[in-house]
């Protein structure tokens, strides 16, 4: 018990130089001015609340979702009427969480100096859970590509960077390093169906070829200076959303300008002190009527939607959904 509040200690230590060391890079990169506001017109209602601190979602395309709670250490749906249900349970930190078909990938070890973490499947239809690697650095976002393959971000210091993992379900083939750039959080497949986004410790957002991972080119910089980026989504018309812990906020940045407006803030787990990550965690857009909507997960225990303005077009850039 005593080496567990010196763990906490050194976690937060070395994130606090880690968000030190990326707003001086994103200040010399680039990085835009702070956001104006373009919340008008968006509506915020609370899907459920109180589930602990929420990391990452994904839609089981019937009006529910599947969520990870990274310190209670489980795997949990929410079904269309807000019911919560924990399914997988004695998780250590789990993260980025996708739905393929009637399987659920989910990661754990989330962080920057947790224990070496795993890839996981959770099988719909049988309840069964399948390690399918293990000895992993940190991964924090995951994504399924087009071709089928899962790509996942790592964060962790226990060892040299590995940067962007691939993983291929079909065969068990796995990259370590498919993408050399290091300590990226959320993925996100972009318009073009070709390319993804991630952000890193910089403060910045990342465009990442797929034909040519190692070459990723700054589209953003945060639009806040003092931000810690996390997971995100585009959309199809090529809008980009992405949540962030320092502020709590989700914003909305166009990739093809650099510009960033917040659309919502303080979505902050409450307590007396401060203790980042404890904002916004991920974003997705699913299917909200005959429309789209965005699903924000934070620390403070909530999943929210937000209804868009008319004249948003949030389809995603995923034309698989």
């Amino acid at each position: 018990m005593a080496g567990r509040p010196r763990s906490r200690r050194l976690r937060a230590t070395l994130l606090t130089a880690a968000i030190t060391a990326g707003i001086m890079s994103a200040a010399t990169a680039g990085a835009q001015t702070p956001s104006g506001s373009c919340a008008d017109g968006w509506d915020v209602s609370t899907i459920v609340s109180g589930v602990g601190n929420l990391e990452n979602l994904d839609t089981d395309g019937s009006g529910g979702f599947y969520v990870t709670g990274i310190v209670d250490g489980y795997l949990a749906h929410i079904d269309a009427a807000g019911k919560f249900a924990k399914l997988v349970t004695g998780l250590d930190h789990p993260a980025g969480v996708r739905v393929v078909g009637r399987s659920v990938y989910f990661v754990t070890g989330d962080g920057l100096a947790e224990a070496p973490g795993t890839l996981q499947r959770y099988d719909i239809d049988t309840g069964a859970v399948t390690i399918l690697l293990t000895e992993l650095n940190g991964p924090n976002g995951l994504l399924e590509l087009p071709d089928g393959d899962l790509v996942f971000a790592t964060i962790g210091i226990n060892g040299p960077p590995t940067g962007i993992s691939r993983y291929r379900p079909s065969t068990g083939e796995y990259t370590k390093t498919w993408s050399n750039l290091p300590w990226t959080n959320g993925l996100a497949l972009a318009p073009d169906g070709k390319s993804i986004y991630t952000d890193n410790m910089t403060l910045r957002v990342f465009r990442v070829p797929l034909d040519d991972p190692d070459n990723a080119t700054v589209v953003a910089g945060a639009p806040d200076l003092v931000a810690l980026l996390d997971d995100m989504e585009a959309t199809r018309a090529g809008q980009l959303f992405v949540a962030d812990h320092i502020q709590g906020a989700v914003y909305q940045i166009d990739p093809a300008t650099g510009a960033g407006c917040t659309i919502i803030t303080g979505l902050i787990k409450p307590g007396p002190m401060r203790n980042p990550p404890d904002g916004a965690t991920s974003v997705r857009i699913a299917r909200d009527g005959d429309g789209w909507a965005l699903f924000v997960t934070s620390m403070d225990g909530t999943l929210r939607r937000l209804r868009p303005p008319a004249g948003i077009d949030l389809t995603p850039a995923d034309s698989r959904r």
